[in-house]
């Protein structure tokens, strides 16, 4: 069963296509990410999906309901975390809770809610007293106030360091376990990786293509790269043609990857290229290819370069 289905569709501004003829559908019981850097569209298209905005073009239909005509319906049963929350500053996060499930015909109980987000021990704290990632769960507490069937997450760990991002992973996958269906944007390449079933690639507001991560990078010329770092600064071609290796890329100032399927191959023929050149090689490593290769491969472009 589809729990959202996406037919075509675009988001205009003016002149601006802030999503331009996009589909795609999301399974039951499944993460699906929508990865990109920032301006990429993945915003404006939860906003269309949770009723925020208006398409421009394109039908949209989420658990079976169509998003022009019956917005009011899908709003009851969707929990929605937006990218930057509002909070009262002076509310606890029990009376934060409360506040919000009032506004729903059927709410879950704010003390059940706090011990799901492991946030028990904060319950009559005040929400300006609560560090980042106590912040963003409260936030996701409050997507699942009112029991929906799918979760938006929009970007739901920017700014967070490593350890609270890595909690708020495992708070993710903890809800997905209960049968929930999650939507979530991120620009994390390694998020997408450990969070999702499958991903939808986005950039310059299309999906360049929607797949789970492991099949996404399955589909480069090569699944491992070769990454060194040069005394020179090298000519790709030459390099591409010397190594016998597919594509050749650079990934960030001097540091030079090599996408190919026989990396033992590409190794061998590198150092003899390095050596008949008399060119020093540093920091020679080989390791698997990523999301991050995926997208590199699909726009041309790094997300450090956005």
């Amino acid at each position: 069963m589809n729990v959202i289905e996406v037919d075509k569709l675009s988001k205009y501004y003016g002149k601006l296509k802030a999503v331009d003829d996009i589909s795609f559908e999301t399974k039951k019981g499944e993460i699906f990410g929508i990865l990109g850097p920032n301006g990429a569209g993945k915003t404006t298209t939860l906003e269309v999906l949770e009723g925020l905005k208006k398409q421009s073009a394109g039908n949209v239909r989420v658990l079976g309901l169509d998003v022009k005509t019956q917005i009011k319906a899908i709003k009851q049963r969707i929990g929605v975390q937006l990218q930057s929350t509002a909070f009262f500053d002076f509310l606890t996060c029990e009376e934060t809770l409360n506040l919000f499930g009032s506004f729903y015909k059927e709410s879950k109980p704010s003390r059940e809610l706090l011990d799901e987000v492991t946030l028990s021990p904060k319950a009559k704290t005040y929400v300006n007293n609560l560090s980042g990632g106590q912040k963003q769960r409260l936030s996701i507490a409050l997507a699942l106030v009112n029991k929906p069937e799918l979760i938006f997450l929009d970007e739901p760990t920017t700014g967070l360091d490593p350890q609270a991002r890595r909690k708020l992973w495992d708070l993710i996958v903890s809800i997905r376990e209960t049968g929930k269906t999650i939507v979530l944007t991120t620009h994390y390449m390694e998020e997408a990786e450990f969070l999702c079933d499958r991903v939808a690639i986005m950039d310059e507001a299309k999906i360049k293509d929607v797949d789970t991560p492991r099949g996404l990078i399955r589909k480069l010329e090569g699944e491992n790269k070769v990454e060194f770092g040069s005394d020179k600064k090298l000519d790709l071609k030459n390099l591409e043609e010397a190594t016998a290796s597919l594509t050749a890329d650079y990934v960030e100032g001097d540091i030079y990857s090599l996408r190919t399927k026989d990396s033992h191959k590409t190794m061998n023929l590198l150092l003899d290229y390095a050596k008949n050149n008399k060119i020093e090689l540093n920091n020679l490593h080989v390791s698997r290819a990523t999301l991050e290769d995926v997208f590199l491969s699909y726009t041309g472009k790094s997300l450090r370069e956005k």
